[in-house]
């Protein structure tokens, strides 16, 4: 192996370890991430709101149920 040969195999692999290292980046990228996924849910919100609102008030009744058995619960210990 010539000393060229081993200059180029040297470029061609830091170039392809940079490649890489910035598509992990971009895939860890955790603010953007969650802009993705903000993006994405809005989307699915104004093309068909029903089940959100329906998710929204079944959360909301599963709270209030919660809240309601820790006040009234029986305990008894």
């Amino acid at each position: 192996m010539s000393t060229t040969d081993a200059k180029n195999q040297a470029a061609k692999a830091r170039a392809d370890l940079a490649a890489t290292l910035d598509a992990l980046e971009d895939r860890l990228n955790v603010p953007k991430r969650v802009g993705e996924l903000k993006d994405s849910a809005l989307a699915a919100y104004e093309k068909n709101p029903l089940p959100w609102i329906i998710g929204g008030v079944a959360v909301a009744v599963v709270a209030v149920g919660l809240v309601a058995w820790a006040i009234f619960g029986d305990d008894d210990d």
